[in-house]
Parts: structure tokens; C-alpha cells; sequence
């Protein structure tokens, strides 16, 4: 095969993927990636038990995956509420 051949094929199968609708399968496994991101505050109250500055710390030592919005110090902290309860569930503090 040579370069013109391949590329011909290659362009061919990614049109057939564009010309293809996503099953009803890949639509649920897309909207199971979702994820729900919560801040310093909101995280306090779906976690009874543990203040904002316990959250700030595991925040602060990278123990839980977070975002930072907006610029500097004073952008709003936000974290991954799966990740939080994963870690909560799997670590002791």
C-alpha cells in the first residue's frame, strides 16, 4: 500500500465515525461521566461532621483533586464530590 492508499482509508473511516449517531449505550455511558463539583461551603454540608477548614486542609496537602476559579488566592475553590467521598471513604483523618 502506498501513502495515498492509507491516507484514502484513514479519511474514509472517519467519515463513516461522523456519519455515525451514538447508540443509546454511548449516550448512557456519557451522562455516567458527569461529574458534580462542589465548593469549601457546600462540601461542609454534604459531609456532616467535617468543617470548611478540614476541607481546606485536605485541599491544601492535595489529598482531594480540586479547581480553582478565577485568579489567585481569591479565586473560588472548587472539588469533585465523588473524589471527596471516595477519599473520605477510603482514608482515615
Amino acid at each position: 500500500m502506498n501513502r495515498q492508499e492509507i491516507i484514502s482509508q484513514i479519511s474514509a473511516l472517519l467519515r463513516q465515525l461522523e456519519d455515525e449517531e451514538p447508540t443509546e449505550k454511548e449516550i448512557e455511558n456519557n451522562s455516567e461521566k458527569t461529574f458534580e463539583m462542589l465548593t469549601i461551603k457546600e462540601c461542609a454540608e454534604v459531609v456532616k461532621g467535617i468543617s470548611e477548614h478540614t476541607i481546606r486542609q485536605l485541599v491544601a496537602q492535595n489529598k482531594v483533586p480540586f479547581i480553582r476559579t478565577g485568579q489567585g488566592k481569591r479565586g473560588k475553590i472548587l472539588v469533585n464530590k465523588s473524589a471527596l467521598l471516595d477519599f473520605l471513604q477510603n482514608k482515615k483523618i
